[in-house]
């Protein structure tokens, strides 16, 4: 059964598309009549030499492909969905280094490190720390006489501390991190008018800044993250590549999604303002896992298959894309109850918001939910009556569902 309500040539990794809206009415319809639709490309247009992708857009079915990393691969075309069209395929094949876009067994071993740094243990000694300055960031924006952007002065400011609290970067180097992460996704968006030079550039000097700090923990062991991490390589942690790769991964998974997570949550209380009294009133733990769900920053990741498979009733070929768009499975109302409806309360809520499970699922997860309940409390204490005076500014991205600007005010 073809889908006659997505006009031909659609592209639901369109960066002009997204620029505008999420496109959740085209997800409904795939979901409802070809949940697992070829969406042609033309020419090079998303940086492989391909003629497109399949689109997963079913819940069940974007878990199915996120857990089966022996049929879907992370690595042979990397998990970004669409480069830039003049991208070199060199610069593809070296992201594979990157833990996002490993397979197994690499992802395993390199997992099994860093993810020390995400112990339950870990986080809640981080939690006293990220609760004050939470409050400070909230308390700082609090002082505006005027309107504001949201995502600069609030948004960011608790992922890149946390972050940087994390793994020992220097408070003031968090403008750094800021700086390199914005230009490393922003190919897509001319207002930046970031080439995709320059986006490499910036990545090459995250990656040196990182591997600077793991040399020096080396010659200086410290009680830090850093030093759990690189010191002593022969038993069994980074070498000081991989603790670059890791912290460039972290100052997207980490800084970018939660930064938007946040900015689109506060948009969605300001837009629905039961939703933040409730919140005020009876802060919810809920609240922040429905942030997500309704936000879901990543749009879509990519996997190739690696042989022939069938995957909703399409036959899907050794070598094909297989896009899994997380914004359609967290709209399933095979799922989810009324998925349109943003809901602090919602219980259970298996969203896919952290990823599909499988060998990819979130490492920060704990980290993330973290962040949004401290600064959304924060925020309801300092700022309560906070009210929006400007739309979203969207990013222009193929895969991020990103914010730049928000404006608000505190009544």
């Amino acid at each position: 059964m073809t889908c006659p309500e997505l006009p031909d040539g659609f592209d639901l990794t369109d960066p002009d598309l997204l620029q505008q809206r999420v496109p959740l009415p085209e997800f409904a319809a795939l979901r409802r009549a070809e949940p697992v639709r070829w969406i042609p490309q033309s020419g090079n247009v998303a940086g492989f030499q391909d003629e497109g992708y399949w689109a997963v857009t079913r819940h069940a079915d974007v878990k199915y492909v996120s857990t089966h990393p022996e049929l879907f691969s992370s690595t042979l075309n990397t998990a970004i969905i669409r480069f830039n069209e003049h991208i070199e395929r060199d610069a593809i094949d070296a992201q594979r280094l990157i833990l996002l876009n490993m397979d197994p067994p690499e992802h395993t071993r390199v997992r099994s490190i860093v993810q020390r740094v995400f112990t339950p243990r870990a986080i809640r000694a981080l939690e006293d720390n990220l609760r004050a300055r939470a409050t400070a960031i909230a308390t700082n924006a609090r002082g505006h006489s005027g309107s504001f952007d949201f995502v600069t002065e609030v948004a960011c400011e608790l992922p890149l501390q946390a972050i940087a609290e994390l793994i020992g970067i220097p408070q003031d180097d968090r403008a750094k991190i800021f700086d390199w992460s914005n230009k490393m996704i922003a190919y897509d968006d001319p207002e930046y008018a970031i080439t995709e030079e320059v986006g490499q550039q910036s990545a090459m000097e995250l990656i040196a800044f990182a591997m600077n700090m793991a040399a020096d923990r080396k010659q200086c062991p410290a009680k830090d993250i850093v030093t759990t991490l690189v010191a002593a390589e022969d038993e069994g942690n980074l070498n000081s590549d991989e603790f670059g790769f890791f912290v460039l991964m972290l100052a997207v998974a980490g800084n970018e999604t939660t930064r938007n997570a946040i900015t689109h949550g506060m948009h969605a209380f300001l837009t629905h303002p039961d939703q933040w009294e409730l919140y005020k009133a009876e802060r919810p733990a809920t609240a922040a896992e429905e942030i997500v769900r309704w936000a879901t920053p990543v749009n879509a990741f990519q996997r190739t298959a690696t042989q022939d498979t069938e995957l909703g009733g399409k036959l899907i070929r050794k070598g094909d894309r297989v896009g899994i768009f997380y914004a359609a499975a967290n709209h399933d109302p095979d799922v989810f109850t009324d998925p349109d409806t943003f809901d602090i309360t919602r219980d259970p809520n298996p969203h896919l918001g952290f990823g599909g499970g499988g060998p990819h699922y979130c490492l920060g997860k704990s980290l993330a939910v973290l962040e949004i309940d401290l600064i959304f409390n924060a925020i309801a204490d300092a700022m309560p009556n906070l009210t929006l005076t400007g739309d979203p500014r969207r990013l222009r991205s193929a895969w991020i569902n990103g914010v730049k600007e928000l404006q608000v005010s505190v009544a």
